[in-house]
């Protein structure tokens, strides 16, 4: 898997998703309105955290300046 979200995406990524998830939690949506929070919100959390997409892929888009899954 090639890193594909990187640069300042991957940590907007990471605060739309925890900022989704706490509105999915707290904001008294009604249900399908909470779903949705809580999937975008892991989508997000999800592929800012491992700095992968595979929307990106099928889009050709690569926002990561090298391979930044790979480092140790």
């Amino acid at each position: 898997m090639t890193c594909n979200v990187g640069g300042i995406e991957r940590p907007i990524r990471i605060v739309v998703g925890v900022l989704a998830l706490g509105v999915g939690a707290f904001a008294g949506l009604p249900p399908v309105g909470t779903g949705i929070a809580f999937v975008v919100g892991t989508i997000a959390l999800v592929t800012g955290a491992i700095g992968y997409c595979p929307l990106w892929t099928v889009l050709g888009i690569n926002t990561s300046p090298t391979d930044c899954c790979h480092k140790h």
